[in-house]
């Protein structure tokens, strides 16, 4: 079994890209998922679909053959061709896929580092595809330590100290463009994470805000959360708005623009909008409208990243210890279940010499408990040793062949040992799913 991650993020793909590989629906996710578990070299999927970012995290049993349907299947639901795909993706297999989803986690891989809403987006991922069906215990284990991992980079430095998410560089770059948003009205479009993100931070600036969303009450309840004075309106009521208030920010789930030109009317005042949405929410061609999208807000980033260099590298230091103790973890796990079916195996031949002796009267069946006994015995005696060794060397980097050795030689099966743990996470959300 080996660990595989397709990735797409702001690092190799621009937003127009990015826009067509996006898996903006749980439909989508789900037939996609389902294509790829078809092929045999496919053990588990995990797909991750943000603004920056679409990343398939997956167990898979031959990596080359594994990462060729990947392709395939990303070619014919985006409609881009293999061959830039091969071109852009970033491939990274067992340790490398490790390192990459923990730094992902931690917030350390993302356009503005150190922003902790992809741990949550994480989680929502994992969840999702453990709830279908397209994972388990494989990449349960991997997103288990994830999550511990990204704990303590947060724990442990200060790269998250004033969080900086994409919502909230937008929220930064538009003080900077327009000035102080103190008493200045701005309209949030999109109740999901970034527009309350977006509005939160902008009413902590001073900003008169107004959400809006296609369900009032849903829009009504995140209001009241963030701010009872928070105003609310529906999708119907943005034409007016969009024409009366000159600061929105925009991020709906929308496949399509919700905001074009037969909404806008011209205006003799400034308007700045951003986009935070992938796909993009907004496609105007109107005078007098500046338009941010994902890719602007990089300028922002680059101010923050000079004062979280230092603690990223710390990060990344309590990443890469993670990495370590995760293999330890999994070597450690499959020692145990080795031992204990070697065992069984000595038992079961031992057993089966003692049945054969009695049937044909070398011993008498009043005997059998006690022989039975002595042979219990002699066999631990003899896997003392072997045992001891065994379990010394767990922590070891030649574990995993020593391992391999042995499984060879007592024809052990290949899945002994690795998917026989504990995942925290994991067990959750499985008694979840089984109320």
């Amino acid at each position: 079994m080996h660990y595989l991650v397709v990735s797409f993020s702001h690092k190799n793909t621009d937003l127009v890209t990015r826009e067509q590989l996006a898996l903006d629906s749980k439909e989508r996710r789900g037939r996609v998922a389902r294509r790829l578990l078809t092929d045999p070299q496919i053990n588990e999927v995990i797909l991750l679909s943000t603004c920056n970012r679409v990343e398939f995290i997956t167990s898979v049993r031959d990596p080359y053959d594994a990462t060729e349907t990947i392709l395939r299947e990303i070619a014919d639901y985006s409609g881009l061709h293999l061959e830039e795909l091969e071109g852009r993706a970033d491939l990274y297999e067992d340790n490398g896929a490790i390192h990459h989803i923990f730094s992902v986690a931690s917030g350390l891989d993302s356009l503005v580092v150190g922003e902790t809403q992809i741990s949550g987006q994480l989680k929502d991922a994992y969840k999702e595809a453990f709830e279908e069906g397209f994972c388990g215990q494989k990449l349960g284990r991997v997103m288990h330590y994830a999550f511990k991992c990204s704990a303590q980079v947060r724990n442990l430095t200060d790269i998250s100290k004033n969080p900086v998410s994409i919502a909230s560089a937008a929220v930064a770059m538009a003080e900077d463009m327009v000035g102080s948003l103190e008493g200045r009205e701005a309209v949030v479009v999109g109740a999901g994470e970034m527009g309350t993100l977006a509005a939160k931070h902008l009413m902590g600036r001073g900003a008169r805000v107004t959400l809006v969303g296609r369900d009032r009450e849903k829009v009504e309840r995140v209001a009241r959360e963030i701010d009872p004075s928070i105003a609310v309106a529906t999708i119907a009521d943005l034409p007016q708005l969009i024409n009366r208030i000159p600061l929105l920010f925009s991020a709906t789930s929308s496949p399509e623009p919700i905001i074009t030109d037969s909404l806008v009317e011209p205006r003799a005042f400034r308007r700045v909008w951003f986009d935070m949405a992938v796909p993009r929410d907004i496609e105007v061609e109107e005078r007098g409208i500046e338009v941010v999208a994902v890719d602007d807000l990089k300028a922002i980033v680059e101010k923050n990243m000079t004062l979280r260099e230092e603690q990223a590298k710390e990060g990344y230091k309590i990443v890469g210890r993670f990495v370590n103790e995760f293999f330890h973890w999994l070597q450690t796990l499959e020692i145990e279940p080795i031992i204990k079916e070697i065992r069984s195996q000595a038992r079961e031949a031992a057993l089966a010499e003692l049945e054969r002796a009695v049937k044909k009267g070398f011993i008498r069946p009043e005997d059998r408990k006690n022989i039975e006994k002595l042979l219990h015995n002699a066999f631990n005696r003899f896997l003392h040793r072997p045992t001891k060794k065994l379990k010394g060397v767990a922590n070891e980097p030649k574990a995993d062949t020593i391992a391999e050795a042995i499984k060879f030689f007592f024809d052990i099966e290949e899945d002994v040992g690795l998917n026989r743990y504990k995942c925290e996470y994991y067990m959750n959300l499985r008694s979840e799913r089984e109320v």
